[in-house]
């Protein structure tokens, strides 16, 4: 049981120390932040762009297109066996 005391109050703790401890949280969190205001920034565009787009794709005046399908073979894409 004393030894257990020992190893737990007056052990040296296990954490790692040194010259090059920590130097790298600094450039973590600039790099952290600068994807996140990029991410914001990212969906703000995304929403104009969305809320920009028309509610249905279908054209306004179909009749030149409609003219074209009309007179189109459905056939004819067909490959021949000759």
């Amino acid at each position: 049981m004393n030894l257990i005391a020992y190893d737990l109050l007056l052990a040296e703790p296990n954490t790692p120390t040194g010259p090059e401890f920590g130097k790298a949280s600094p450039v973590g969190l600039v790099i952290l932040i600068l994807l996140l205001i990029g991410t914001v920034l990212l969906i703000r565009s995304m929403n104009r762009k969305i809320k920009r787009l028309p509610a249905t794709f279908e054209p306004a005046h179909p009749e030149p297109d409609q003219a074209a399908d009309d007179g189109t073979d459905p056939g004819a894409t067909a490959s021949r066996s000759e």
